[in-house]
C-alpha cells in the first residue's frame, strides 16, 4: 500500500507539474499616478477613476488610435434624412459582470447621468427631445436642430468618458458617488480586495465578448491576456522606479525625466510615450469668491504667470514639454495664440497694474497645491511666488490629489473650507474644442468645479457645436479665446507628455490618451 501511495503521488506531481501553465495564473502589477478612492467616473474627472472605467466599463463608441471615432457596443446606427433622428443598435453578447444582458435602457440611463455632468454631454443632450429604448437592443435619439458632434460626443474617450453601467446604477443622482462599480467591460473589479491607499484588484471577465477588430487606440477588440491586474499604489517615484528594477511591478505609469537616466542602464526595461497627445496643464479659477470672482483680478494672473516656469520645475527635461499659448493644443486644427502673444509670459508691471485697477483688497487666494502626484506636485509652488510678486495674498493649503479632488467640490468660500484655485492637467484630446473643454464650460451651476457663468461664452459654444465647416469653426473658436481674455475660467500652462516604463517581458501597451490594459501581456 506504502510504494503504491508513493507511485500515486508522484503521478499526481507529475500531472500537476504539465498541466500547470494551463490554469496558472498572469498577474500584472502597475504603479499608476495616484491612488483610487473615488470608483465614480461621471462624479469625478480625476484621471484615475477614468483610468478604472477603461477597466470595468463599456462605451458605445470609442476613438481609435488616430482619433476618429468607432462604434464600440453599437454595432449598426442610422440618421434620418432630416439628421434628427439617431437610432443605435447594440451588438450582441453584450452582458453584465453579474450576468444580466446589457439593454438599451440601460444605455439610455447612463447617456442621461453623464450628460448631466460632462460637458460636451450636457451640450448634447442641450439638443434631445427624445432619447428612448424602443425596444432591448435599441436607442433612439430625436434632436431639435441637426448637431454636428453626436458621435464625437458619445465616443469622447477622457474625462468624463460616457461609461455604460447598469440601469439601476445610472439612476443614480449624477452629484452622488455610485458605489456598485458593475460594467460590462473587459475586467472585473474586486471590490472586496480593494484598499485605497494599498492596492485596487481586476480580474479577466471570461464572458466578456471583444470586437473582432484589433484594437487601436480605445477602440476595437478589448481582449484581456492577463488574468488579474494589481494596482499598487506607491506614492514616492522613485519607490516605484525601483519596485521596477527589482521586478516588484511590472508597468510604472509616470517616470520623472530625471530618474529616466537611472532607467536606461537597465536592459530589462522599456520606456514609451502611451499618451502621444500629450497633455495640457491648467490653473482653474473658482469665481464664486473673492477674490477670483472679480475678471480683472483673473486677468491680472492670466499676465503674472510665466508659463516656462511650470514646465521646467513639473517637467524639466525640454524632449518632454512645450510652451504653448494657446487654450487648445498646439498643434491641434485649433491651434492659435491670437489674443494671447503676450500672456503668461510672467509681466509683473501689467499684472500689477490690473490688480490696482480692480481694487484687490488683499483677501487671500486659498490655493490648493497636490503633494503626491507626479509631474504636477510643484504646480501650485511655483504659481505662489508668482502671485504674491504681483501683490496677491497666498494660502498654500498642501494635500493629496484624492483630497483636493473631493475638496474642489465644494463652493464654501475659502476661508471656510472651501478654495480659490487649483492646478491639473487634461489630455490634449479632451481640450480639442470649445464643447469638450471642460473648462470652458460657463454655464453656472451646471458648469464643472469653479463655476464660471457667462452667456456669450456660451452662446459661442453652442455656435460651435452647431458649426460643421472647419474654417467656421476656427473662426468660432478664436473668439472663445479672446471672450477667455476678459472673462477667464482658467490659465494654460503649456503641454507635456509623461514616459511610461514597462519590463521587457510585458507587450501590447496600447497608444491611448488614457491607460487601457487589454490587450497587454505578460511572458
Amino acid at each position: 500500500m506504502l510504494k503504491l501511495g508513493r507511485r500515486f503521488a508522484c503521478a499526481l506531481v507529475a500531472v500537476a507539474a504539465f498541466a500547470a501553465p494551463a490554469w496558472a495564473q498572469t498577474t500584472l502589477k502597475v504603479a499608476l499616478h495616484s491612488d483610487l478612492k473615488i470608483i465614480d467616473p461621471i462624479w469625478t474627472t480625476a484621471l484615475i477613476s477614468t483610468h478604472h472605467g477603461n477597466m470595468v466599463y463599456d462605451t458605445l463608441f470609442a476613438l481609435d488610435d488616430k482619433l476618429e471615432v468607432k462604434p464600440q457596443m453599437v454595432d449598426k446606427w442610422e440618421v434620418s434624412p432630416d439628421k434628427l433622428t439617431w437610432t443605435f443598435t447594440l451588438r450582441d453578447g453584450l452582458e453584465w459582470h453579474d450576468g444580466k444582458p446589457v439593454t438599451a435602457e440601460d444605455c439610455v440611463a447612463s447617456i442621461k447621468r453623464w450628460g448631466a455632468k460632462d460637458s460636451m454631454g450636457q451640450k448634447l443632450l442641450g439638443v434631445v427631445t427624445d432619447l428612448s429604448a424602443p425596444d432591448a437592443k435599441t436607442i433612439k435619439m430625436v434632436l431639435k436642430q441637426p448637431y454636428g458632434l453626436v458621435l464625437e460626443s458619445l465616443g469622447k474617450s477622457s474625462s468624463n468618458v460616457p461609461f455604460m453601467m447598469p440601469k439601476e446604477v445610472a439612476s443614480t443622482d449624477p452629484n452622488s458617488q455610485i458605489t456598485d462599480a458593475t460594467g460590462s467591460g473587459p475586467f472585473i473589479f474586486k471590490k472586496d480586495e480593494w484598499k485605497a491607499g494599498e492596492k485596487a484588484v481586476y480580474v479577466k471577465n471570461p464572458k466578456y465578448k471583444p470586437r473582432p477588430e484589433p484594437a487601436s487606440g480605445l477602440a476595437g477588440g478589448k481582449v484581456a491576456k492577463v488574468d488579474r491586474v494589481e494596482w499598487l499604489t506607491i506614492a514616492d517615484t522613485s519607490t516605484q522606479v525601483n519596485a521596477l528594477i527589482n521586478g516588484e511591478v511590472d508597468l510604472v505609469e509616470i517616470v520623472p525625466p530625471d530618474l529616466l537616466p537611472l532607467l536606461a542602464k537597465e536592459k530589462n526595461i522599456k520606456i514609451m510615450v502611451t499618451n502621444t497627445a500629450g497633455r495640457q496643464y491648467a490653473m482653474r479659477f473658482n469665481v464664486l469668491h473673492k477674490p477670483f470672482d472679480n475678471p480683472k483680478v483673473r486677468q491680472a494672473v492670466l499676465y503674472g504667470l510665466s508659463q516656462k516656469e511650470f514646465l521646467e520645475a513639473n517637467v524639466g527635461n525640454p524632449d518632454y514639454y512645450k510652451e504653448c499659448k494657446s487654450l487648445f493644443p498646439c498643434g491641434s486644427p485649433l491651434e492659435s495664440t491670437k489674443g494671447w502673444e503676450d500672456k503668461i509670459s510672467g509681466n509683473v508691471a501689467k499684472a500689477k497694474e490690473l490688480l490696482a485697477a480692480a481694487g484687490y483688497d488683499g483677501t487671500p487666494v486659498v490655493l490648493l497645491h497636490q503633494t503626491d502626484t507626479a509631474g504636477h506636485n510643484n504646480l501650485a509652488t511655483v504659481a505662489k511666488p508668482q502671485l504674491e510678486k504681483i501683490g496677491l495674498k497666498v494660502d498654500l493649503q498642501p494635500m493629496d490629489w484624492q483630497t483636493l479632488v473631493t475638496r474642489r467640490t465644494k463652493k464654501d468660500p475659502p476661508d471656510k473650507g472651501g478654495w480659490s484655485a487649483f492646478f491639473t492637467s487634461w489630455g490634449a484630446t479632451d481640450v480639442l474644442n470649445p464643447v469638450s473643454a471642460a473648462f470652458l464650460n460657463a454655464s453656472c451651476d451646471k458648469a464643472t468645479f469653479g463655476w464660471p457663468c457667462d452667456p456669450e461664452l456660451e452662446k459661442l459654444r453652442d455656435a460651435y457645436a452647431s458649426e460643421s465647416d472647419p474654417a467656421k469653426q476656427k473662426a468660432i473658436a478664436e473668439q472663445v479665446q479672446l471672450r477667455v481674455l476678459d472673462y477667464p475660467t482658467l490659465v494654460p500652462l503649456g503641454q507635456f507628455t509623461t514616459p511610461t516604463a514597462i519590463r521587457t517581458n510585458v507587450d501590447g501597451l496600447l497608444r491611448t490618451p488614457s491607460l487601457a490594459l487589454w490587450n497587454v501581456e505578460k511572458k
